[in-house]
């Protein structure tokens, strides 16, 4: 396998790559040529097919291609220039190429949020917890493939439940060090305050907002599954689902980055810096894997708004 970010000008290579979007258009000549987005799960470049016959065979979006190509530099960005193109067929590529992915154990991510379930005192907190991430196997395993984001942070396959575990531990590391903190309802929140995203973002490939992502968004959504779900167990007291929920509405912590109210108890500040905190040294971490050896500082990232720079010295 050939990753994107390995390559380099005047390669000629045959390699495989997904496509994640295919367009015909026209040259100022007016001649028809072929523009591609390819991608692997190190990133994206642009194909050309400037000759548009039988050696460009049938293929759609979201189909992993096999391309003969080569590396061109146009503008100062690489740019493929292809000369053939089939459809891969099953057994010539990994999936996981195609697809970011988190380098964590999935299986020990979720072990990790279950033990925090089954260390619930509060019996509807655990009740409520164990019947959302436990017992449904839908939201379950979604919540296991899921990215937390589509760019911004933890934009990979697992990252929602990464960073949901981060921010639980963080909160876990913080609730006996301030007064007042109800230790089960922080975690719960913590568990909770991105799960709408199961549903606001769509699976890999494509990893964009859906429909009612865009609509409505995964704090509305995450609200409405903590109101359906209280409802089945009996006795769940409507003061702790108001709280669960406000913790929720307000983990942005204010309402020009979306939330529609401020947190007003302790632990929905807990869980609005813990959210906060996390999103913010991932966005660092991963420009700091793009930096060249030869130089420790990275150009001005968004949503940062600032110039960063490795540690080293």
């Amino acid at each position: 396998m050939r990753y994107i970010s390995d390559l380099h000008e005047g390669e000629q290579l045959i390699v495989h790559y997904l496509c994640k979007k295919k367009e015909i258009m026209k040259s100022k000549s007016g001649k028809n040529y072929m523009s591609l987005v390819l991608a692997d799960k190190t990133g994206e470049i642009v194909g050309r097919v400037w000759t548009l016959n039988n050696d460009i065979q049938a293929f759609e979006a979201g189909d992993v291609i096999k391309i003969d190509t080569r590396v061109n530099n146009f503008n100062d960005e690489l740019q493929l220039n292809i000369a053939k193109i089939r459809k891969s067929m099953q057994g010539e590529f990994l999936e996981a190429d195609y697809i970011p992915t988190t380098e964590r154990d999935i299986d020990e991510i979720y072990k990790a949020t279950t033990a925090f379930i089954d260390s619930f005192q509060n019996k509807y907190l655990q009740q409520l917890m164990s019947n959302i991430f436990v017992h449904n196997e839908d939201i379950r395993d979604t919540f296991l493939r899921r990215s937390a984001a589509k760019s911004n942070h933890h934009a990979y396959m697992g990252g929602l439940c990464e960073h949901t575990l981060n921010v639980a531990q963080i909160c876990e590391f913080l609730a006996p060090r301030y007064k007042f903190v109800n230790r089960d309802l922080l975690i719960s929140a913590a568990l909770l305050h991105d799960l709408g995203k199961i549903y606001e973002l769509s699976d890999f490939p494509d990893n964009d907002y859906t429909d009612s992502g865009k609509l409505i968004g995964h704090i509305v959504m995450c609200c409405d599954l903590i109101s359906t779900e209280a409802a089945k167990i009996e006795g769940f007291p409507e003061k702790l689902k108001h709280l669960l929920t406000h913790c929720v509405i307000s983990h942005h912590g204010k309402q020009e980055y979306g939330s529609p109210v401020l947190p007003k108890i302790i632990e929905a500040l807990i869980l609005s810096y813990a959210d906060d905190m996390d999103a913010k040294i991932k966005m660092f971490e991963t420009a700091l894997e793009k930096v060249p050896q030869n130089t420790d500082w990275v150009d001005r990232k968004y949503p940062m708004d600032r110039d960063l720079r490795k540690s080293s010295f």
